[in-house]
């Protein structure tokens, strides 16, 4: 879901919280929170949240508006962790910058956030819809297997004639095949919505490229992730029938 500035949309903008006036931290803990987060607070949109019944832990997934203007490429979303200690009244905290909300999601869900209370709150949708139900599903999938791959590279371009956001992924499992993976999201501004596309290849170096090549305008098909049934099967063996279902045969 990529938000887009409200003064596009016409929508207020919902604003975060952080609940810390009456917190205190460790010198170099503050000045991360303040340098990273707290600096830019009234540019950063709610797009979901989880507080804990007892209040020690907060979880964020964060859009800052003020990513546009920074480094070119950079992501757009920031996923924290809030640790509150009640009884010192001092609080700790966790942060990353990624390229996807999902992918943020999954970073919260891996840091203890249920994954039933992190969904995207649709009040803080500033953007386009998913075109399809293929983009949902990748989406799910990012948020549920987030912890199976490891970031190597990301580009966002917000620009309306070319909104897209390239995503680099590698496995952990040294045994899955198409082990580098490219998820492509893509915004149509002309009937405004968005895909989200993933692609399988064998090299980090043909990952890159192909990045490389749809940064440039040369747009080519992403190939298809092999699927891992196939890494269970030795070279040479051919395949066992699927068993026939019970009833009767035509």
């Amino acid at each position: 879901m990529p938000p887009i500035d409200p003064a596009l949309t016409g929508k207020d903008v919902p604003e975060v919280v952080f609940d810390l006036d009456d917190l205190d931290a460790d010198l170099g803990v503050y000045r991360d929170f303040y340098r990273h987060v707290a600096v830019r607070e009234d540019m950063l949109v709610p797009l979901a949240e989880h507080h804990t019944p007892d209040g020690v832990h907060s979880y964020y997934v964060l859009f800052d508006r003020t990513a546009t203007y920074d480094h070119p490429g950079i992501p757009q979303y920031i996923a924290v962790h809030l640790k509150r200690d009640q009884t010192r009244k001092t609080f700790d905290w966790d942060h990353a910058l990624l390229p996807l909300p999902a992918m943020a999601q999954s970073w919260l869900i891996h840091r203890g956030c249920p994954p039933d209370a992190i969904g995207l709150n649709p009040a803080a949708d500033l953007g386009p819809p998913p075109a399809d139900e293929m983009t949902r599903a990748l989406e799910q999938r990012l948020v549920g297997d987030g912890d199976h791959f490891a970031m190597g590279y990301s580009y966002t371009r917000d620009d309306l004639d070319d909104m897209v956001t390239l995503v680099a992924l590698r496995a952990l499992d040294e045994r899955t095949l198409s082990p580098f993976r490219v998820v492509v999201e893509e915004v149509d501004t002309e009937v405004w919505s968005y895909t989200l596309r993933e692609g399988g290849f064998d090299t980090v170096g043909e990952a890159l490229q192909w990045c490389r090549d749809r940064l440039a305008g040369e747009v080519s098909p992403l190939p298809p992730v092999r699927p891992a049934a196939a890494a269970s099967r030795p070279a040479g063996v051919p395949k066992a029938p699927a068993p026939r279902p019970p009833g009767r045969s035509r």
